[in-house]
């Protein structure tokens, strides 16, 4: 039996993605729907910190420029590039073994130079805009860098907001491993882009996915099969938001032309989610 009208889980997809959902978000409050008012959002990295605004009742527009934090965690990321394509060949061949792979890919980041984790806390801090856990539920993915095992942060589990961003957001070769409780935490993404299936007993879902152009959808139906939600609404980058993210999700210069992508296809994505968002009733 469904417990929760509304749903949201928001997908994985670099600084470009952040910024092209912190258009989409804007564009749909202007239009009258706020996802932030949804009963459970589900943030997995950069979704991690979008999910992380919309939850404290933030107004999503004030990222249409990014925000950057003083001190050290306004230094640039320090990306190990070598680790980084090291850990790309080990997730090329993780269907075998994706257990060992995720570990693997821990190991990595664990050694990788990337710079000190509190400068990513920093970053992380200053782009969600609030220091503690929204009273609206909000799940933040992550993964044991040492066992590969998922971690799913909340407002109960002990981790500072800041921190548990930054550990969903810690993609091995770019951040470093986020330490949380004695335990390093790296981007919940290497398990799953978008963590649908924790939105569970939700009527209506809706899943925001920037990268899904990008990769197969398989793995996102076997979610929303696990969700089991009556109503399920996909919003993903349409052709001119495709050209503005771009092919680097992690390109910073993309960040406004996303975030203006984002926001122009916002009056479409409300039609979309119009019936849907406001009743829970069916929805194309």
């Amino acid at each position: 039996m469904a417990t929760l009208e509304r749903a949201l889980a928001l997908g994985a997809g670099g600084p470009v993605g952040a910024a092209w959902m912190a258009g989409m978000a804007c564009g749909l409050r202007q239009a009258g729907m706020d996802l932030g008012e949804a009963d459970l959002i589900v943030g997995t990295s950069t979704g991690a910190i979008i999910g992380a605004v919309l939850a404290s009742g933030q107004n999503p527009c004030r990222l249409a420029t990014p925000v950057r934090p003083a001190g050290s965690g306004g230094t640039p990321p320090q990306v190990d590039g070598r680790r980084l394509e090291e850990v790309f060949a080990v997730l090329g061949g993780a269907a075998s073994n994706p257990a060992e792979a995720w570990r693997r890919a821990g190991r990595i980041a664990v050694v990788a130079e990337t710079g000190p984790e509190q400068a990513h806390v920093d970053r992380m801090g200053a782009l969600v805009g609030a220091d503690r856990w929204p009273d609206r539920r909000l799940l933040i993915t992550a993964m044991d860098a040492e066992t590969g095992e998922p971690k799913v942060f909340d407002r109960a589990g002990g981790a500072p907001l800041p921190s548990a961003v930054a550990a969903s957001t810690a993609f091995p070769g770019i951040y470093p491993p986020i330490t949380i409780n004695g335990r390093r935490y790296m981007d919940g993404s290497l398990r799953s882009a978008t963590n649908a299936g924790l939105a569970a007993g939700a009527r209506t879902l809706v899943v925001v996915d920037p990268q899904a152009h990008l990769f197969p959808r398989e793995l996102l139906h076997r979610e929303l099969a696990v969700a089991g939600a009556t109503t399920v609404v996909t919003i993903e980058p349409d052709p001119t938001s495709i050209r503005a993210i771009g092919p680097n999700l992690n390109d910073r210069t993309a960040w406004q032309p996303a975030y203006q992508a984002g926001l122009g296809q916002a009056a479409a994505a409300a039609e979309q989610l119009r019936l849907a968002w406001r009743t829970g009733s069916d929805a194309d």
